[in-house]
């Protein structure tokens, strides 16, 4: 999913809390065509990936929309101010923490695939850095002929100019992984290398990676990932690693390495199997063998601090006589767990009290800097080890009423950087020295427009069954109270992600200064309010999060603030099914629906791309009960004729090989069969994204504006 992100495994140590193991995804018939599972789908054909009439017909319809959006008088306004600030050179380096230096991946005018370049930490936190390019991606295509599009870099333990170099062809999950010499700025000589495929990689050691990858055509899960793990040395054929553990072809997700690191020395090589998309089954690498560990179903390994391994509870758990809150995160001394790994003693971290959750750690030499939310607002905790097992806590004393992420530490010092940002305030970097709790900003982004015309507020509406539905909306600080403020409404609503303000200076000149509002709607299904609010969305309770949507536009309407000709919708992945749902559900509220790289036919949605992966979300086709409420809300099936549908915005990407292209195209297909109006758009390179460089990135968003101007301005 967009936000739920690719099955990554752990590659070690600090980033593990916020990138580890896999956080990252009939026959019914309607009045004028038949349900999409059923024998009757006339757009079945339309799945196939890249067929030469499919080809034919991705192509008419992006001249058709291409020759409406494109000409439109808005439209060079916005496509040059896109481009302008996603290549701006002011803005926000994110750093990353490589064995005492500091890197970034970059991308600009220049550089439109981008850089691999590092400095030191001191250099870095200096007005204007001296970077050293050391793998420039735009050199490497143009020398192999590829459209390579960055995935990432882990390096080894302890010879950390070791890396391992994570390339996608055009934005796609599938991944080339070669070894790199971060030294030499070159490709390791007969290094360690591994062709296309969706697969995930760890360093045992210096000399040794845990894979996980489809060793043989058709050794994969029905969703697309690989479920064996082995462990290859260097030097070795590759067909001579072993394995270490199988996991099994029918399980929903698949099974990965994951190594943590914990600062000082101590190292822990676990293999995770994925049974279903929150379910795992975490295996300890005892001497090369895996031991399973006792630890509940629910829950993710989240980093290790010494010998503490961190683990964040999505399900009350009772172990050693002590039960610990769901939402909570532990500690479990890796030796203990070694000794007696059906008999974890666990130490509370963090427990969320009334309107928290937890959200990510990272960890430090010697402490964790935890992340959490308190009614969606950011806020930041150091805790420190004790002797006795215990941790004590202290606040970093962050500005108020922001949102607050964590970008990354050292896990080999105490240096830990967070960011401050609100839908009117440019990101903040902070650096945290997590030791002695000094906190310090070290730069801003640049204001890319006047915030001082605006104002933020918090507002809370009643959803269908009586809960309190937060949303944040930026508006002119002067709004008519009207119903003539043009408003885009965005949600996320799933898979127990959180949906909270930052800034965006494309939307601030684009959507903002053009007289428009923009609302983030916190529904249920993501986890602004801890895994409960997630769960109350859960499969066949999905139209919660649907009517929670619906709620946030009643209260603005009768808020006076929109109306539904001046109100717009927004959201992808889990979003777009949500955009999709809202469409067929709710037609007469909008007057313009972006539906964003999505998931549209539920009926059929296991059989395309990873979408089996997803069936811990949304339920499955094989279960009476689940397949009656897919085929209640499935955007595709539930289109009809009769209907005055908005005129939608549907796009999507060629390479999407997560959500898959297949949804939106039928979804515009049926709608043009039925003589509605819509826009089709399928960007040919960018994967489950709006493209694979900023340029195509900004191409996709000026489309997006001129769309929400046309319909609601």
């Amino acid at each position: 999913m967009a936000r739920a992100g690719r099955f990554v495994a752990g590659a070690g140590g600090n980033r593990i809390g916020r990138r580890a193991a896999i956080v990252v995804m009939i026959a019914v018939v309607v009045t004028g065509c038949a349900g999409s599972g059923s024998s009757g789908d006339e757009f079945r054909w339309l799945e196939e990936l890249d067929s030469p009439r499919v080809q034919s017909w991705v192509a008419s319809e992006n001249a058709k929309t291409l020759g409406v959006l494109e000409k439109d008088p808005r439209y060079a306004d916005n496509l040059a101010q896109a481009k302008a600030l996603a290549n701006a050179p002011d803005r926000l380096p994110a750093p990353e923490f490589r064995d005492g230096a500091i890197g970034n991946f970059w991308q600009d005018g220049d550089h439109q695939r981008g850089i691999w370049r590092e400095t030191t930490l001191a250099d870095y936190e200096a007005p204007q850095p001296q970077w050293k390019t050391v793998l420039d991606l735009d050199a490497l295509a143009a020398a192999e002929g590829r459209n390579w599009v960055w995935e990432g870099m882990t390096c080894a333990p302890n010879r950390g100019t070791r890396c391992l170099v994570s390339l996608s062809e055009g934005g796609e999950d599938a991944v080339t992984v070669r070894e790199f010499d971060r030294s030499t700025g070159q490709f390791v000589p007969n290094g360690f290398s591994l062709e296309r495929g969706k697969q995930y990689v760890a360093w045992a050691d210096d000399d040794t990676l845990l894979i996980s990858r489809e060793w043989q055509p058709g050794e994969k899960t029905a969703s697309s990932y690989p479920y064996i793990v082995k462990s290859w040395q260097r030097g070795q054929p590759l067909d001579q690693a072993a394995e270490v553990l199988r996991g099994d072809p029918a399980d929903g997700l698949g099974t990965a390495p994951q190594v943590l690191d914990g600062g000082d020395g101590h190292r822990v090589s676990m293999v995770v199997r994925r049974p279903s998309f929150f379910e795992a089954q975490f295996n300890l690498l005892v001497n090369g063998k895996p031991v399973r560990l006792a630890l509940p179903p629910k829950s993710e390994v989240a980093g290790m601090v010494g010998t503490r391994v961190l683990v964040q509870l999505k399900d009350d758990w009772t172990t050693g006589g002590a039960t610990f809150q769901s939402g909570s995160l532990i500690s479990l001394d890796a030796d203990e767990m070694a000794r007696h790994p059906d008999d974890l003693r666990a130490k509370v971290v963090y427990i969320p009290g009334p309107q928290e959750a937890f959200q990510s750690v990272m960890t430090t030499r010697g402490h964790a800097v935890v992340t959490s939310l308190y009614d969606v607002k950011g806020r930041a905790t150091v805790y420190t080890p004790q002797p006795d097992g215990s941790w004590t806590s202290a606040p970093v004393p962050l500005p108020d009423n922001a949102t607050v992420y964590g970008v990354d530490a050292d896990s080999r010092g105490e240096t830990a950087y967070l960011s401050v940002t609100s839908l009117l305030t440019p990101s903040t970097l902070w650096s945290l020295d997590a030791a002695s709790g000094r906190l310090a900003p070290v730069k801003s982004a640049p204001a890319r427009f006047d915030s001082s015309r605006f104002v933020v507020e918090q507002l809370k509406a009643d959803s269908a069954d009586g809960t309190k539905v937060p949303y944040f909306i930026v508006h002119a600080a002067d709004m008519k109270y009207d119903g003539s403020t043009p408003t885009i409404v965005y949600a996320y609503g799933g898979f127990g992600l959180s949906s909270t303000p930052g800034y965006n200076g494309l939307l601030g000149k684009s959507w903002l200064e053009k007289g428009g509002a923009y609302v983030i709607a916190n529904i249920r299904g993501g986890g602004e309010y801890g895994p409960a609010w997630h769960e109350a969305a859960l499969k066949t309770k999905r139209q919660k999060a649907f009517d929670d949507f619906a709620a946030v536009a009643d209260d603005l309407i009768a808020r006076n603030i929109s109306t539904p000709r001046h109100l717009g919708i927004q959201g992808g992945s889990n979003g777009g099914l949500l955009m999709g749902v809202e469409f067929t559900q709710h037609p007469e509220l909008w007057s313009a629906v972006d539906i964003q790289i999505p998931l549209l036919d539920m009926e059929r949605y296991e059989q395309i791309a990873a979408g089996a992966s997803w069936v811990g979300e949304y339920g499955s086709m094989s279960v009476p009960e689940e397949r009656a409420f897919l085929e209640s809300i499935s955007p595709y099936a539930r289109l009809k004729s009769g209907v005055k549908y908005p005129e939608p915005f549907v796009w999507t990407t060629s390479k999407d090989d997560r959500v898959g292209p297949q949804h939106a195209r039928k979804f515009a297909a049926r709608l043009a069969a039925l003589g509605d109006p819509y826009f089709f758009y399928e960007a040919t390179q960018g994967g489950h994204g709006a493209g694979a460089n900023n340029d195509e990135k900004a191409h996709t968003s000026a489309l997006e504006y001129t769309y929400f101007m046309r319909q609601l301005m």
